[in-house]
């Protein structure tokens, strides 16, 4: 007997992008089609790891039912477990093993990877050397080959400028500080700084900041829509079988 026609595909993912200033999440079908509109809640402020687990709990509760999880975090992590959160909290997250209390919560499986990989996930096209970097509250990286995530690199903060790093001159706080013109001109000299370190054959834009750009930008550079940061839940999966 077939299924009803309204019951949707499986298995469905809840994808959650955990950002500096906002938590958002959809719910994802096979194909990574978003069965609602994805939500978007501020991130509580001061945070914890027990209070960002119980505001993603809250987050979930009106979307669709779902059989897994992906988690974008902006930080290092490790096989569930979060090395840094620097735009969080540095001193209690790391060591916090975010999967696994997730998994407890949620009583399903859960994978968390950094949100520039996740957002990576959803944006690359798999062919050759792709460079994905976030622009928010910081700077995202992600780097791809053939479609295959690469051991992740903490580019953002490397030295760019006058010796200070890409999230110093390129993030929400730099943003706020420089001019408009300003701030853009050191979006395009970062594209050539990073041309040179990882001569990408492609690379894209993301994060809440892409839609500030007002450059013309190389034929090799893509601006992505933001939903990229939950439609890469779906690869996350497909790319640990």
């Amino acid at each position: 007997m077939s299924a009803p026609q309204d019951r949707p595909a499986r298995p469905a993912t809840l994808a959650i992008d955990i950002g500096g200033s906002g938590l958002k999440a959809t719910v994802l079908d096979p194909n990574g089609q978003m069965l609602v509109e994805r939500i978007r809640v501020a991130t509580p402020r001061p945070i914890t790891p027990p209070i960002l687990v119980d505001a993603l709990v809250e987050l979930a509760k009106p979307l669709p039912e779902f059989d897994r999880v992906s988690v974008g975090f902006p930080g290092v992590v490790r096989n569930g477990v979060v090395r840094t959160a620097i735009n969080l909290d540095p001193q209690t997250f790391p060591g916090f093993d975010l999967a696994v209390a997730l998994e407890s919560r949620f009583g399903k499986p859960v994978r968390v990877i950094n949100d520039a990989d996740m957002q990576g996930y959803g944006a690359i096209r798999g062919e050759g050397v792709e460079l994905v970097i976030t622009l928010g509250t910081g700077m995202g990286s992600a780097l791809f080959c053939d479609g295959k995530l690469a051991p992740h690199l903490e580019l953002a903060h490397h030295p760019f400028h006058k010796g200070r790093t890409y999230e110093h001159e390129l993030g929400e706080q730099a943003r706020r500080r420089f001019t408009r013109r300003k701030w853009n001109r050191r979006v395009k000299e970062a594209i050539e700084a990073l041309r040179t370190l990882t001569n990408f054959d492609h690379m894209y834009i993301g994060g809440g900041n892409a839609k500030r750009l007002e450059l013309e930008l190389p034929a090799d550079v893509t601006v992505v829509d933001n939903n990229a940061g939950v439609l890469g839940g779906i690869r996350l999966w497909e790319s640990e079988k």
